[in-house]
């Protein structure tokens, strides 16, 4: 983000709200809204113990001030203008913290809501912070609708009993990440608990190797392959499908990192999925978010990633020996490293140029939607959000605990149609599937989940 982390505020009664131009992250995102499709991001924390209701809802409030740029609403503007404004505010608009009636399908209701109720960008802040307490069984075996998570240890699905607590984060991803808003739920848990919640350092471990050098890789122009379609359902809107599994097993010294295995997996589950569904092998691009911000209180607060492209090759994913796997890896990790090194802005340069004011908003909001429709075809095929190790402890104190669980996932609107988002926290992998019901259904959900152990597991190599 552009923006000041700490902007300055309108002093005294009668002085209007400070106002900051939307960055090019958060135009593109407005002109795009759809009301079918939400674009929020969910991350769900969750605690083994209970939650005061009033410590956490007065340790909330203070981390929204600590993080003073996520107290914004959209002003309210002439169909002519020539942009979109954040207005800073000096306190919340609404009561950001809720607690909910714990219940069986108390779990399965929240994460639905995530998905299906943005908070409005008209109210500060654009998010949401929902609490269910004693939810009962996590979920042992499938999940009944859109949303259902299961635990798997080494020997198979693991049932596990929640008597604690569930934290449901909800986001307006025209405003706000993942990453910035887990920032500010660090801050409100150390505020809660009073223990330290200061990011570890977390760093990837290769071997020493030459600098990258960029391989033979399919042309950018040439229009990539899309998940093919399952089972459609004829309710509007994204579902998902969360799961835990254990973290895969890399050799010491191995030169590519979690996040390649897991882009390999990926790129390995859609092509098998695309096989099964007669799709012609075509090349694959991964779009790969890059967040290059400091985890520590100083992190701006706002839509700070960059997004890259990686590529695959039809014959790279093609049905292959265990053997080829050290050499794909390999190529992946030499991919990403080369791309993440290049200096680019956050969506290309050609939304910065859409984003420039030259015609009034509503101008420019019909060119991006059209162009939008227009670049579908060249759409990377899928979106992989690898959040890494959880770089905070999300400790709420001796009664309610540290987080033993946090999923994240990132919409899904098509063309694309499925979105990959995993994070570790314990040591455990935590997985979310969530796709565009126009174009897959919870049973497809299920069976990529299942696609994506079985090639996680596949990139656990010895060589």
């Amino acid at each position: 983000m552009t923006a000041l982390q700490q902007p300055a505020r309108a002093e005294g009664p009668l002085r209007p709200p400070a106002r900051i131009p939307f960055p090019v992250v958060d135009e593109v995102a407005r002109h795009c809204l759809q009301e079918e499709e939400p674009e929020t991001v969910h991350i769900e924390v969750h605690l083994p113990g209970r939650l005061d209701q009033g410590r956490l809802r007065t340790a909330f409030a203070q981390a929204l001030r600590r993080h003073p740029r996520i107290l914004m609403r959209e002003a309210p503007g002439r169909w002519y203008r020539r942009r979109y404004e954040w207005e800073l505010t000096a306190e919340p608009d609404v009561e950001v913290v809720s607690f909910l009636a714990p219940g069986r399908d108390a779990l399965r209701d929240a994460r639905t809501r995530a998905l299906t109720e943005a908070p409005p960008l008209s109210l500060s802040p654009p998010i949401r912070l929902e609490a269910v307490e004693g939810a009962g069984p996590v979920e042992g075996s499938e999940a009944t609708d859109a949303v259902g998570v299961r635990l798997r240890g080494a020997d198979g699905p693991q049932p596990r009993t929640s008597h604690g607590t569930v934290l449901f984060l909800t986001i307006n991803h025209t405003a706000l990440d993942g990453p910035a808003c887990l920032r500010v739920l660090a801050t409100a848990a150390e505020l809660y608990g009073g223990r330290d919640n200061s990011p570890a350092r977390v760093t990837p471990v290769r071997t020493a190797q030459a600098p990258p050098q960029a391989d033979q890789t399919p042309s950018n122009w040439s229009p990539p392959a899309r998940v093919a379609p399952g089972t459609p359902e004829p309710s509007p809107g994204n579902g998902m499908l969360v799961t835990e599994l254990p973290l895969p097993h890399r050799p010491k010294g191995s030169p590519y990192t979690v996040n390649d295995q897991l882009m390999v997996t990926t790129a390995l589950t859609i092509a098998h999925w695309n096989r099964e569904h007669g799709v012609r092998p075509r090349p694959l691009r991964i779009t790969m978010p890059v967040d290059d911000r400091p985890r520590d209180a100083t992190m701006p607060i706002g839509n700070g990633t960059r997004l890259v492209e990686v590529p695959f090759t039809p014959e790279e994913l093609a049905a292959h020996a265990p053997a080829d796997m050290p050499d794909l890896l390999r190529r992946t990790a030499t991919r990403t490293r080369a791309l993440k090194s290049l200096p680019r802005p956050q969506l290309g340069h050609g939304a910065s140029l859409l984003a420039t004011p030259w015609a009034p908003v509503a101008v420019r909001a019909a060119l991006t939607r059209g162009l939008r429709r227009a670049a579908a075809p060249w759409t990377s095929t899928t979106l992989l959000s690898n959040i890494g190790r959880i770089p905070y402890a999300l400790d709420f104190g001796e009664e309610a605990g540290r987080a033993h669980a946090v999923w994240f996932s990132a919409p899904a609107r098509m063309p694309r149609g499925l979105t990959v988002t995993t994070a570790s926290t314990a040591g455990r992998l935590h997985l979310a599937l969530r796709w565009s019901r126009a174009l897959l259904s919870h049973g497809d959900g299920a069976h990529l989940r299942d696609l994506f152990e079985h090639y996680l597991h596949a990139t656990e190599v010895t060589a």
